[in-house]
């Protein structure tokens, strides 16, 4: 079985907890990790040097204003759909809307821990007025804004290991990085505060590996759907139903949060906002666990109603001037 992942340190760490997972189930078989790099990864190493680039994750939260999700899964869905992968392992919240021709998400593990953390301080309450806080997702900047006016959110780049540096070196007050990223590659002791996900709703997807196959490969699904969790899966087809009934991008300011709620239902949250934090929208639905796009689509009905819209055009309008 070859299991194609990007090249960076976090997503090899990624595959290889998948392939662990894998080759644990009766019959799996020996699982080889096939590292691929992408259009992403190559991007990124023109803004960081080549070599940092490919030992962290490039695309720590959103991907920079006005860039698309597509660039770093597209050349993993090539070899998929070349038949030089049997299934790609990727950051969920990386994965854009639509799949290429003939693919389908297959299975998801268990979620990891899906919060924001700050590093460089014990609470966003204990840094000083104006300061800088570094990240490179709108929508994390959207939502330090909107709880506290006086901070200076910074775009940064790079991987894992770069913006660690950064902030060791004096260049920011503190940063906000994916807990999951940093359990996932060891580096725990570098969090300050955990922010509480029900104030700053994660990015859709965050804290889950999605597992990507071609429809018609039904050995590579039954596979899949043994060390996949239906409670993640049906989380995870909630809160991107929510991104795409929205027409969210990499430029949206959208964080969204499903879980399971009693024995068979499942309680979507969603937050939307505008980059400067002076609105925001948040809302949350309940439904049925196993009808979760149908739930998204309520819950965006709402959002929508209670002036979504505007708030999606005016960030996309601010993202297209800068």
């Amino acid at each position: 079985m070859r299991l194609g992942t990007r090249a960076s340190a976090l997503a090899l760490a990624q595959a290889q907890l998948v392939a662990q997972l894998l080759e644990a189930e009766q019959g799996a078989g020996t699982v080889e990790i096939v590292p691929i790099v992408t259009r992403g990864d190559r991007e990124s190493a023109g803004v960081d040097d080549a070599a940092g680039a490919l030992t962290g994750d490039g695309a720590q939260g959103q991907p920079p204003p006005g860039e698309d999700k597509s660039r770093w899964v597209s050349e993993l869905e090539r070899a998929l759909a070349h038949g030089e992968i049997d299934v790609a392992v990727h950051s969920a919240k990386d994965v854009p809307g639509e799949l290429g021709e003939g693919l389908a998400l297959l299975a998801a593990p268990p979620r990891a821990a899906a919060e924001d953390v700050l590093c460089g301080a014990a609470g966003l309450d204990e840094l000083p007025s104006g300061a800088r806080v570094g990240t490179s997702s709108v929508r994390r900047i959207a939502q330090l804004c909107a709880f506290r006016e006086d901070l200076q959110p910074v775009s940064m780049h790079g991987n894992v290991d770069t913006r660690l540096r950064k902030l060791a070196g004096g260049e920011f007050d503190a940063i906000v990085l994916a807990r999951a990223g940093l359990t996932r590659l060891g580096r725990e002791q570098a969090v300050g505060a955990v922010l509480d996900a029900a104030r700053f709703i994660p990015a859709p997807g965050q804290g889950m590996l999605a597992l990507e196959g071609r429809q018609d490969d039904a050995a590579m699904r039954e596979a899949a759907a043994a060390i996949g969790d239906a409670e993640t899966l049906s989380c995870l087809l909630a809160e991107r139903a929510l991104a795409r009934a929205l027409g969210a991008s990499c430029d949206t300011p959208l964080g969204a949060l499903a879980r399971a709620e009693g024995e068979d239902g499942l309680l979507l949250r969603a937050w939307i906002g505008v980059p400067d934090g002076s609105a925001w929208i948040e809302d949350e639905l309940s439904g049925a666990a196993e009808h979760p796009e149908a739930l998204a689509l309520a819950l965006a009905a709402r959002l929508e109603l209670a002036g979504a819209r505007a708030l999606l055009d005016a960030a996309e309008d601010i993202a297209a001037a800068q």
